[in-house]
């Protein structure tokens, strides 16, 4: 199974400027998240950045990185420049893990790259998936109710059916009732944000205009059910720490670091 990373990593950042280059005990974040790459089973590991400090700082640490284009809207546009200017073949597979996740498991990466490999029924026929995700079962109120948490509801084949920032399935009687109380025997599935991709796919989706339930929910893998593709997704293999989104989350990977 040959695969490739690709690190999106831009500099800027709304609620933290710079995290990907903000050190965490001697090393800076994007080389932490370079290194759990890096112990998976990939080919290779890129660095995509619009950024030429990130750049500097990858390479110095002996990584590889593609500079691409800063009028990106997203992790996926930054993804198709990188495998369209390294010239990758439709059938390649590349794993987008994100620049603020240094303790990402390898497993988890190794998992949606072998899930785009696998044939998969749907309706009875052999189908090879484009994309692949996973989630997390949660029974955690708060994170259900919380719209920056996105839950995602899926068929009895693994594909995913839909994915919201809103508490899905709606517990009727239970949601409906002051206070709120999760459904009896009832287990929610949190999204993770991993991605495997077919290349082919990925050249197609910065093609399409984006999806009205996209633009409702500002979630752009609704673009691709919009559009008829089918995502894998299954519970993932380990259990996937938090990413880094603002200082706090920065002191406690720091915390986390130190103590190892």
């Amino acid at each position: 199974m040959a695969f490739t990373v690709i690190i999106p990593a831009r500099y800027q950042s709304q609620r933290l400027p710079g995290k990907v280059l903000m050190d965490i005990c001697g090393k800076p974040m994007i080389q932490r998240v370079y290194e759990q790459a890096c112990l998976s089973s990939a080919a290779n590991v890129i660095v995509a950045t619009d950024d030429s400090r990130v750049a500097s700082v990858v390479e110095a640490f002996g990584g590889q990185v593609c500079m691409t284009a800063a009028a990106h809207e997203s992790g996926t546009d930054r993804l198709q420049e990188v495998v369209a200017r390294e010239g990758f073949s439709d059938d390649a597979i590349v794993v987008n893990v994100q620049g603020d996740e240094p303790l990402i498991p390898p497993a988890v990466i190794d998992q949606v790259a072998l899930n785009l490999t696998l044939q998969h029924e749907v309706d009875s026929l052999a189908a090879v998936p484009g994309v692949s995700t996973l989630y997390e079962d949660t029974i955690d109120l708060e994170q259900i109710m919380d719209p920056n948490v996105v839950k995602v509801v899926t068929d009895a084949q693994s594909q995913a059916l839909y994915f919201s920032r809103a508490p899905i399935p709606w517990a009727r009687n239970e949601f409906g009732a002051d206070p709120v109380s999760l459904p009896v025997g009832v287990v929610y599935k949190r999204h993770v944000g991993i991605y495997g991709y077919r290349v082919e796919l990925l050249n197609r989706f910065v093609r399409w205009t984006p999806a009205p339930l996209e633009l409702i929910e500002k979630l752009e893998q609704l673009r691709v059910l919009w559009h008829g593709e089918g995502i894998h997704i299954e519970v993932a293999c380990e259990a996937i720490p938090p990413g880094v989104d603002t200082q706090r989350d920065l002191d406690n990977i720091r915390a986390r670091f130190f103590h190892e």
